[in-house]
Order: C-alpha cells, then structure tokens, then sequence
C-alpha cells in the first residue's frame, strides 16, 4: 500500500482595503495584485466576492509568483487629511 501525500496548502494573509461609496456599496481591493477590486452590498458580501477574484487572478502563473514573493513584516493603514 502506498501513501499519497496532498501537497499541503500554504494559508497566506492579506491585506484588503474597504471603502463605502456614496451610493452604499463596500468597495474592496486587494493591493497585492494590479487590478483585484470588487464590490458588494455588504462588507461580508463584498469580501465573499474578493476571495472568489483572488481564486482567478491566482490561476495565472505571475500571480502565484507574486503570492510566492509576498512576506510583509507587517501592514498598516494611515489616513490624511488635505
């Protein structure tokens, strides 16, 4: 009998950006990877939709090698005013 290993999935953080527009939807990005932004009627909703975008940027090659190459120390948000 011989035993079959799964190659073990990595579980990767990332940061997501949200923002609530004037018209009342959640609008959430993930800066990780160019062009990965969603929306939803819900922040629930709207991360629920980013997850299911990230799957599909991750079937491209590049963005693997990207997920690969992303180890941030940390992560912080600051605002400013102007």
């Amino acid at each position: 009998m011989s035993i079959v290993k799964k190659k073990s999935k990595i579980d990767r953080k990332l940061p997501l950006l949200i923002e609530k527009g004037q018209d009342g939807m959640y609008v959430v990005e993930c800066p990780v990877f160019e062009g990965c932004y969603t929306q939803g009627k819900t922040i629930d909703e709207a991360i629920e939709n980013i997850k299911e975008v990230i799957s599909i940027i991750l079937e491209e090659k590049s963005a693997k090698k990207i997920l690969k190459n992303y180890n941030p120390l940390e992560i912080s948000l600051h605002t400013i005013t102007i």
